[in-house]
This record gives C-alpha cells, structure tokens and sequence, in this order.
C-alpha cells in the first residue's frame, strides 16, 4: 500500500463502541484504552478499525512493530514453525530457533566477546533477570537507575521505574535497594540554569567529579551491582543521553566493579537509526536487554550479556515456561532478516531526518513547541506553556486527539505526559509517512491557534 485514501468516518463508530462497552464489563478499568477504536486488521503501517475507518499507525504496538504489522517472511515463518510445533519449554527438550536466535543475538550485539543469550516473554522480565544476574555475579545487591526512566510494571522493574503516576501510585512497597540518580534531561536543565545552553551535554555535567558526587550522595559504589539505563529514555520522554555522559559513567562504572545494563527494549532493532542505540555510543554493554520488536509482534525479550557474568549462575537458576516460545523465536529470526535485507536501520534514519524537518518547522511557527529531540526514528516533540515553558498534558491530548480524528493514532510520554512521540513502522512508505506528518500538522493547527 502506496497511500492511505483516508476513509475516516467517525470516531468511534458504533461497531467499537459496542466492543468498548463489552470491555467496560469483562476487563477492569486500570487497563488503559488510549484510543476509542476497536482494531479488525493490520497491514504494514495502516490499521483498520471496526467500522472501516483506515488509520496511520505512528504508534506501532508501543514500539512492537517496527518491522511492520504482519510482514509476509515474519507470517510465512511462524506459519512454518506452528506446522512443526508450538511449544515444549525450552529448559525440558531443546529446540533450534532458541539456539539460533541466541546465537544470532550474540553476534550482532555490541562487542566482539563472547556472549550468552537466554529468552523470556516481556521487556519486565529481561529487566528483573538481568539484575538478578548482576546480582548473583557481583555478589552486591544495590541497583542504579534513572530519574524518568521506565522499566516495566512487576515489581522490581516497578521500582526501577521513575514515574509515579499511573504507573507506581498505591502498588508499594517495591523492591528495597534500588538508587535513582538524575537523567541528562538538558532541556528542562536549561530552564532551571539560567543562562545554560540548550545544547545535548551543557548542563548534563558529564564528568567524573560529578558523578562522584551523585553517588556520594546516593550510594556507595562498591555495593553497587549494576547500574540500567534507557540510552534515550521512552516512556519517559523520548529524551537521548548526550554521549559525553554515558562514556563518563560507563568509566565509572568499570573503575568501581559495576555492571551496566543496557535497556534497549523501546530503543532496539533500528528505533534509533542503528540496530541498537548503544551503536551511537560506541557503548559495548555488560547486559543488553532486549523485546517489543524483536518478536515482531508476538511477545519475546532476551538478555544477552558477557559469556562470565551469564554463566555465573547455577543450574536451573534462569529459565521459565514459556521464554522462547518456538513461535516468537521463528518469528524473530525473520525479523532479523529483514531488518538486514531491508536495511531497516538505515530506513529509519531517513525517516527520522524528514520527521525531525517537520517537527522543527512546526516549531519554528508554534511556540507551544519547547523542544523537538530523538534518534533516528524515535523523534519527540515536547509541548509547553507558551510563557512559561511549563509542561502542557492538555494540550498533549487535545493535539492526540485531533490527530486520531484526521486518522492518525499517535502516543504521548515523558514524566509530564506532554511529548508526542513517534513510534512508526520503520517500512512505512514515504507517501503514508507524509500523509500522517501532514495530518499531524492539521491538527497541531487545529490546536495551537
């Protein structure tokens, strides 16, 4: 599909109010539903809802799909597998497409030393096992994380997780020795120094000194295990770590015996331009943990991580029933190929450098624009007062919503619910791309006057 002949009707229509309304009474409330819309297809990057409406996907799955919804090789490959077989547990009988996918995980990643790889079902549980085996390898228990960061919703990865609102409120107590220092948001650094520059790294304080002190006042470095970290945070705002920065604490963190894991779940398999963010970095992780579009749609998280700090851990002290299921292995393995055959990474790129064009222009004219920011395709744009530069969540959904009705399903982030993000599949052909950016204009217009 070239283009999108929009068929936007209303929203919602009868047939996804009905569905809405049967949710209403089967699931409980605190499952979010961001849009009002009940989804019939998926193809690429256009969704079909219940009463016929076509709709630009610019939220892919919250980043699942970067590969595109039902890529006919990632179709074709799990058709292939569940012919074979659809599940026996990994740790009872061996199959190939684990060993594969791992195999394949360990030669991509980061670093040429040897690698192990194991698998499990969410982005949570790669988090909670790669601290675990930090861990067990480090003999030390205190875990570093991040100011805006986001690493999933069970209860160690809860506690890792920066936000509060809606995502930690009533649900303590969580996990006990876990330190959280401050993320280079340089944007809202600069309005609090005044004087400061806007530019990535100018009031990060990316330097040893610094970070001395941040753990002087947080926690003793020797009983650290392991420092996680969202290179560009996701949920948190699609902000990216000036580079200054991470080669400062990854420093640091070798000097003082500290793992560093990698969260590359939102940023991982092109997102950023690159196969991983870490590739920007120049950055060879201890742990890299990995999903959403690895599975290509079908849910799949892996920890790839240094040959020593892997198999540290005892026999049976890793695994679970359902981690690499042989279906979402099958399906990541064609992921894999497409993202070289497609030269997907270099696509995002491209794609990003047109979103970031249009972001800025718009802000060159919106002053409700504070700050557009991203890699490669994982471009943001974060909305404010006019006077203030306060953050504006309201505006945020006004412009979410004016978008989904001129049929554009977009995402909000950050701490303060006001960046619009952009989590497109990274093959959405140029004239979808441009239809969708256009819509989005429309309704910024719409909004902004």
């Amino acid at each position: 599909m070239s283009g999108v002949i929009h068929l936007v009707t209303e929203i919602p229509g009868p047939r996804s109010r009905a569905l809405l309304a049967r949710r209403s009474r089967a699931v409980p409330r605190g499952v979010p539903a961001v849009t009002p819309i009940a989804i019939v297809h998926a193809e690429g990057s256009v969704i079909t809802d219940a009463d016929g409406n076509h709709l630009i996907d610019f939220a892919g799955g919250i980043g699942v799909v970067n590969s595109g919804h039902r890529h006919p090789e990632v179709v074709q490959a799990v058709r292939m597998q569940l012919d074979r077989f659809a599940h026996v547990g990994f740790p009872v009988s061996t199959y190939e497409p684990y060993v594969e996918l791992a195999e394949r995980l360990n030669q991509i990643t980061p670093g040429s030393h040897p690698k192990r790889t194991f698998l499990v079902n969410s982005g949570a549980e790669a988090v909670e096992n790669a601290v675990k085996v930090a861990r067990y390898y480090t003999g030390r228990q205190a875990v570093v994380c991040f100011e805006h960061g986001f690493h999933g919703r069970t209860n160690l990865a809860l506690a890792l997780t920066s936000k509060v609102f809606p995502y930690k409120q009533g649900f303590g107590p969580f996990a006990p020795e876990v330190y959280r220092i401050p993320f280079p948001y340089c944007y809202r650094c600069a309005e609090r120094q005044k004087g400061a520059s806007k530019e990535a790294g100018a009031c990060c304080m990316g330097n040893r000194a610094k970070l001395e002190q941040i753990f002087a006042d947080t926690a003793d470095p020797d009983s650290v295990a392991a420092i996680i970290m969202e290179l560009q945070l996701g949920e948190g705002g699609f902000i990216p770590a000036p580079p200054e920065y991470v080669t400062a604490l990854a420093a640091f963190a070798r000097d003082h015996g500290i793992l560093f894991i990698v969260d590359e779940i939102q940023t991982g398999f092109g997102r950023t331009g690159r196969l991983f963010a870490s590739e920007h970095y120049g950055l060879v992780p201890d742990i890299m943990v990995m999903a959403k579009s690895l599975g290509g749609g079908l849910p799949l998280a892996a920890i790839t991580g240094r040959a020593d700090v892997l198999e540290s851990c005892h026999v049976g002290g890793l695994g679970g029933t359902y981690g690499g299921n042989p279906l979402a292995c099958a399906a990541a393995l064609a992921v894999l190929k497409v993202m070289e055959t497609e030269a997907i990474p270099s696509r995002s790129a491209r794609m990003g450098e047109r979103i970031r064009s249009r972001f800025s222009q718009w802000a060159a004219h919106h002053t409700c624009i504070g700050d557009v920011r991203g890699l490669g395709a994982m471009i943001g744009m974060e909305l404010v007062e006019r006077d203030t530069q306060a953050p504006d969540p309201a505006l945020t959904q006004r412009f979410l919503s004016a978008a989904l009705e001129r049929g554009v399903i977009l995402l909000s982030a950050g701490t303060y619910g006001n960046t619009v993000r952009v989590l497109a599949p990274l093959t959405t052909p140029d004239a979808i791309l441009e239809e969708g950016l256009d819509a989005m204009e429309q309704a910024l217009k719409s909004v902004a006057s």
